[in-house]
């Protein structure tokens, strides 16, 4: 069997690691790059870190206009498709890689299998959001990787299709994190273990107003540990224009790290505050308290246990919430057990095998 799996950004280059070592033996499978994350820090050196074979196509379409981009993105991935002549197609998460791939494969009467199925935010601001949901109800198998996921569905009509597997972000997790437990490496700017916060901006949302990123900025700066800002180049242009400066007070501002060294960050850390979506898992599964600056959550569940906090329209409340007591210790496993990979492509050959 012939499995085709398309990636195109940092989150679906982790969730791919392990997909493609359970391939390993059990299926031929072959990876399409979009080239949507194209300089190495977000691409080339992930695959390297993660152990991802190299792609067998790489379409480096690179940053644009959402229309533009998954235009692009469309026409050469019906072209890898004609040539690869995929049993099914595997596309991972929201991103406009994940929407194009998805059209392609429907397109073209491939079967559409989505990993991170039945992710819901209800925010239709969001790209991703519509990315997502479009994807789901073309899919033809929706790996879902929670039961909360499961429910969102199964309420869209979806059940049938729906196969719980667990979230293979997870077993990667996992796996980085052991393999760092016996490696000694230096934290960011020396910093002490517990010293400081981790800090990712990036929603349009949070640094498209100028308003509303200094407000963030200030927030950040007021407290009382270090605040490494990894900060992405769209963020710092953003700055600029918008004549803020990001190094101020507690912030200390880095350039993003690859997987492993955000990892190895995060778990030596205080505590995190981002408005990403993998960011806030992450941080729940090392048991790091998570602020995120958003209104929703698609990881409910890091909210539910009180590891994960949203900060939104009162901005004033962010020190605050950063800087709270430790949440109680939880053993819950909402996101599995570090085996969905294996789940995931034994539901792919046992949908699309025959």
């Amino acid at each position: 069997m012939r499995i085709l799996s398309v990636v195109g950004a940092r989150p679906q280059f982790v969730k791919l690691a392990p997909i493609a070592a359970a391939m390993s033996g059990k299926a031929e499978h072959i990876i399409a790059h979009t080239g949507q994350h194209y300089d190495e820090l977000m691409s080339d050196v992930f695959f390297r870190d993660l152990g991802i074979p190299e792609p067998d196509y790489n379409l480096g379409v690179g940053s644009g206009k959402h229309g533009a981009q998954t235009g692009a993105m469309l026409g050469g991935l019906e072209e890898i498709f004609e040539k690869a002549k995929p049993d099914c197609v595997l596309v991972y998460g929201d991103t406009n890689s994940t929407l194009a791939a998805a059209v392609a494969a429907v397109k073209m009467h491939i079967p559409l299998a989505h990993l991170e199925a039945g992710l819901r935010s209800f925010n239709r601001r969001m790209p991703e959001e519509h990315n997502r949901v479009l994807t789901d109800h073309a899919a033809d198998l929706l790996l879902a990787p929670t039961q909360t996921a499961v429910d969102h569905l199964a309420t869209e009509g979806l059940a049938d299709r729906t196969v719980l597997v667990g979230d293979v972000m997870t077993d990667v997790l996992f796996k980085v994190r052991d393999s760092l437990s016996s490696a000694a490496q230096p934290l960011p700017f020396d910093l002490p273990a517990q010293g400081y916060y981790v800090s990712t901006l990036h929603r349009p949302d949070n640094t498209d107003s100028a308003e509303r990123l200094s407000a963030i900025v200030e927030a950040l700066a007021a407290l009382d540990k270090p605040v490494v800002l990894l900060a992405h180049p769209r963020l710092v242009d953003l700055s600029r224009r918008h004549g803020i400066e990001l190094e101020q007070g507690a912030i200390k501002v880095a350039s993003p790290l690859a997987y492993p060294q955000l990892i190895h960050a995060v778990m030596n850390s205080a505590g995190v505050v981002t408005d990403s979506g993998g960011l806030q898992k992450e941080a729940f599964l090392l048991r790091v308290p998570c602020t995120t600056v958003r209104p929703e959550t698609e990881w409910v569940e890091t909210v539910d246990l009180d590891w994960n906090v949203l900060v939104s329209e009162d901005l004033s409340l962010l020190t605050k919430t950063v800087e709270r007591p430790r949440p109680e210790a939880t053993d819950a496993t909402p996101y599995g057990d570090g085996h969905a990979a294996t789940r995931t492509v034994d539901a792919l050959l046992e949908r699309f095998g025959s």
